[in-house]
Formats: C-alpha cells, sequence, structure tokens
C-alpha cells in the first residue's frame, strides 16, 4: 500500500492538500469539495479525473484529508482504495499524481492505468 494510503479510502499527502487549499482560495469556490473519478478510457483503459464539486451525490463517499474534503462516487473508490494523490513539480510540469495499488499498469503520463 503506497506511503499514507487508509484501506478505507484515498489518501491524500500534505503537499497535495496544501496545492488543493490554495485552488480553492484563488477559484474563489472554498466550499467546494476535490472530487477524484475513475471513468474509462485514457491509453491504458481508465483513466483518473479531478475537479472541485460544490455537490454530493448518494452514491459518493466523502473524507476528510489534511482540512481538505475529498469526494469519490462508490464505483470510483472501488478502483482508488488505498490509493494515495500526491502533488508532483519537476521539469516536466506540475500535476496531481495517484499511487494506486489497484493499478497492474499505468502509462507513461501517468493519467490512466489498467487493472
Amino acid at each position: 500500500m503506497p506511503d499514507g494510503a487508509l484501506q478505507d479510502g484515498i489518501g491524500v499527502t500534505e503537499r497535495a492538500a496544501e496545492r488543493l487549499k490554495a485552488l480553492l482560495v484563488s477559484e474563489k469556490t472554498p466550499d467546494a469539495r476535490f472530487r477524484v473519478s475513475v471513468s474509462g478510457g485514457g491509453c491504458s483503459g481508465f483513466q483518473y479525473g479531478f475537479s472541485f464539486d460544490e455537490q454530493v451525490n448518494a452514491d459518493d463517499r466523502v473524507f476528510d484529508r489534511h482540512g481538505v474534503e475529498v469526494v469519490i462516487d462508490e464505483i470510483s473508490l472501488d478502483l482508488l482504495a488505498g490509493a494515495v494523490v500526491d502533488w508532483k513539480e519537476d521539469l516536466s510540469g506540475a500535476m496531481f499524481v495517484v499511487e494506486n495499488p489497484n493499478a497492474a499498469s499505468s502509462c507513461g503520463c501517468g493519467s490512466s492505468f489498467a487493472i
């Protein structure tokens, strides 16, 4: 299981949480939650999605991680259980990345995976 992961949901590193808090302030949406989702597609079969959402649906689970509310629908949660979202900055750019123990493989861009 990745460092910082939780068996009951998804983890978020402190670095990612700080970046999310800054984005929420700059977007002027302090009541929004960070939505993480999985959908079919991408070069490996599934792809990660990140967005801010003020709505919580009946099939959503909400987790508080370092002061940021993370929302995941139950279907995506099955594919993300034990994963950790991190914020990465390097020479190739800056982005949120998911370290997912459920992924058998992932693509070079890091935004899609296979089971």
